[in-house]
């Protein structure tokens, strides 16, 4: 009897050691959550003091994980771009009493490439992963603003810091390349032509953010 007691304590203790192992090499393909910060206009307006006129702006937020350096963020904001032409000091041939105004809303739809400078993940040793990583990103975006629908082409970079096994809050900004010249409310006010990006106005969003791990998996030791 003292030898069977003594098998299923061995066992059990076999289980838990897998189980345990199982638990560490638990992560996540996606997260979801949100950003909140500010939205900065550059355009024909002002294109040397982006946070000259800031906007309140919010983001939902989604990430696929690829491997602990990549992912893929897709993410809806909405901000507003504002200004007022009296207070840029620029002299505009359409405009020679510089009123100008404007305060229109943005719904910006992205999805960015991330890469990080080193692995991102809860920061065991063995696995090689730091709870705290930059990133940078490019992507391709669609812009809805002013009656305007077109594209853009958005560059960002940020910090991300794994709060907890499954929580993440970060810091991340970026740049929207629009292709339109109408987000401002005026096309071409300097009567220069433009081109593919040359002339367009563009965007800002400074964000804080929070997601949640969801979707879990298993990792091999041989796999990414």
């Amino acid at each position: 009897m003292t030898n069977i007691v003594k098998s299923i304590f061995v066992v059990l203790g076999i289980l838990v050691s897998t189980l345990a192992v199982k638990a560490q090499e638990l992560e996540y393909k996606y997260e979801i959550g949100g950003m909140i910060g500010l939205g900065s206009y550059m355009g024909d307006a002002d294109y040397t003091h982006p946070y000259k006129h800031n906007n309140f702006g919010a983001s939902l937020l989604g990430r696929w994980n690829i491997n602990p350096r990549m992912s893929l963020k897709g993410d809806l904001a909405y901000t507003r771009v504002s200004g007022d032409a009296m207070k840029f000091h620029n002299k505009y041939p359409d405009l020679p009493e510089q009123e100008w105004k404007f305060d229109n809303p943005v719904i910006d739809l992205s999805c960015m490439y991330e890469i990080s400078f080193w692995g991102y993940g809860t920061g065991r040793s063995y696995k090689g992963t730091h709870r705290l990583v930059p990133y940078i990103a490019l992507g391709f975006g669609f812009t809805f603003g002013n009656s305007t629908f077109t594209g853009n082409l958005p560059f960002g970079m940020g910090v991300k810091y794994k709060l907890k096994d499954r929580v993440n809050v970060g810091f991340d900004w970026a740049v929207h390349f629009s292709m339109t010249d109408q987000l401002d409310g005026i096309c071409d006010p300097y009567k220069i032509k433009s081109g593919f990006l040359k002339n367009k106005d563009s965007y800002m969003t400074t964000m804080v953010y929070i997601s949640y791990d969801i979707c879990p998996k298993y990792r091999l030791c041989n796999n990414d």
